[in-house]
């Protein structure tokens, strides 16, 4: 077990300071009561856990970045034996983790917080109370900026009693409404919300099969109740997939593993036992296999499409997500590397303006069209087939040919441009026409020797 740091622990019974008003802690939601936990050096992962551990005692978890977590607990007392149960649940699950942590309890979430990283352990549990118990407290606490703690230092200005004693008015126009607002959010004067924490859902279920299966069609039959939970689970949330991953289990060879991505979210069951079983039968299992892990880590939000009245091509139907489920059968069948798709890239250089992607995502549903704005001259054309490399012309009269003489028929498009990175290039392109009428993408070098080339060919 860890050693635990010194800690002043503090009962508040008494009144509050006299000539501070209590009128911001009449404000103070009287039935909430939050735990501030500081936790000191500890990583956001670690303080992601803690937050998802944390939700056993209440459902009311709030990140306070970098080292902080604040929980309500005032519905949460009865079932830990009170305040000095809770915190000793909540240290022991601090540990857990391999973390120190200050704990302190206060009316507001600010003030339990500020409490805990002054390394106070607060008991407060009337708003009444509040104002007393934050006074001796540093203002170091309140991790305002540098230059406004200074300040205030120079002012002889040092606790959090001492700046609630400053006429508001003049502390606003001196330090800012940001910080009047906090010492508001402090003291209970207005409400602090907090946005409650949201654990990341994912699927992890697993199968023990009772006998060792071989079979690709008998393994897809004993993954059929994971993929019904899976749809459950999805339909609750509403959410679909992307990716899913499949984990199989030998008894000497290591796990195989079979991922199915997708070009589109999917929550439907049946699809996605479908379109995994494609993906299965391509799985080359080393042994047979003893259990099954089905796993999505990565949910999004899904919202069925209506199915249009017309077929896709007809009085305007669009296509809809018949195209992506034409992309997802194409990269069942011959791999999720043969199908892809392709992104333009800021840049003039022509072939490094795009790049290869995965599947375009789902389109947006349309919205209305916008205003007009300012006109801009439209872009130059780019061929649909732009060569990898450029391909040299032969030149006659200074003209280039291929398999005959070539006819420019656009005025030049000059590109210079990539002197910054070593790959510089000056150019003018043209569009031109061969005897056959063919339409090719062709430019000449501006330095010497001035040769030609043939760079694309459009459609």
């Amino acid at each position: 077990m860890l050693p635990a740091p010194h800690q002043q622990r503090i009962e508040v019974t008494r009144a509050p300071l006299r000539g501070v008003s209590r009128a911001p802690a009449a404000h103070a939601q009287a039935n909430e009561l939050w735990a501030g936990v500081h936790l000191p050096g500890i990583d956001e992962e670690k303080l992601a856990g803690l937050a998802e551990r944390a939700q056993r005692f209440t459902p009311r978890v709030s990140l306070a970045p970098p080292d902080g977590l604040l929980l309500e607990v005032r519905g949460s007392l009865h079932l830990f034996a009170g305040v000095a149960g809770l915190r000793a649940a909540l240290t022991d699950e601090c540990r857990h983790l391999q973390v120190q942590p200050v704990l302190a309890f206060a009316p507001t979430p600010l003030a339990a917080l500020t409490a805990a990283r002054a390394q106070r352990a607060l008991e407060v549990l009337q708003a009444a109370q509040l104002i007393g118990a934050l006074a001796p407290l540093p203002l170091s606490a309140l991790r305002w900026p540098p230059d406004t703690l200074e300040r205030l230092q120079r002012m002889g200005v040092r606790t959090i009693g001492a700046v609630l004693r400053l006429p508001r008015a003049g502390f606003a126009r001196r330090f800012g409404a940001a910080q009047l607002a906090m010492l508001d959010a402090l003291t209970g004067r207005t409400p602090d919300v907090r946005a409650a924490h949201q654990a990341r859902a994912r699927f992890r279920r697993r199968l023990e099969l009772d006998y060792e299966l071989q079979s690709h069609a008998l393994l897809l039959a004993a993954l059929t109740p994971l993929f019904t939970q899976l749809g459950a689970f999805l339909e609750a949330r509403q959410c679909g997939v992307v990716e899913l991953e499949c984990r199989l289990t030998h008894r000497q060879a290591p796990v195989s593993r079979c991922v199915l991505r997708l070009a589109s979210p999917f929550s439907d069951a049946q699809r996605l036992s479908e379109l995994f079983g494609g993906q299965l039968q391509a799985l080359h299992l080393p042994e047979p296999v003893r259990a099954c892990e089905l796993r999505a880590a990565a949910l999004v939000p899904y919202a069925p499409e209506c199915a249009a009245l017309w077929q896709p091509g007809e009085h305007g139907g669009g296509a809809g997500r018949e195209t992506y489920g034409f992309i997802e059968r194409l990269r069942t069948q011959l791999g999720p590397a043969a199908v892809h798709g392709l992104t333009l890239l800021p840049g003039h250089r022509p072939e490094s303006a795009w790049a290869v992607t995965g599947p375009p995502p789902v389109a947006p549903a349309r919205r209305a069209a916008p205003e007009p704005g300012p006109e801009f001259p439209a872009p130059q054309r780019r061929p649909l087939w732009l060569l990898t490399t450029p391909r040299p012309l032969g030149v006659r009269d200074g003209l280039p040919r291929r398999r005959g003489p070539l006819r420019l028929v656009s005025e030049p498009e000059r590109i210079e441009t990539g002197w910054w990175d070593g790959g510089e290039i000056a150019r003018d392109y043209y569009t031109a026409l061969d005897i056959h009428g063919v339409r090719l993408w062709v430019f000449r070098e501006r330095a010497a020797p001035h040769g030609w080339y043939l760079h694309g060919v459009f459609g």
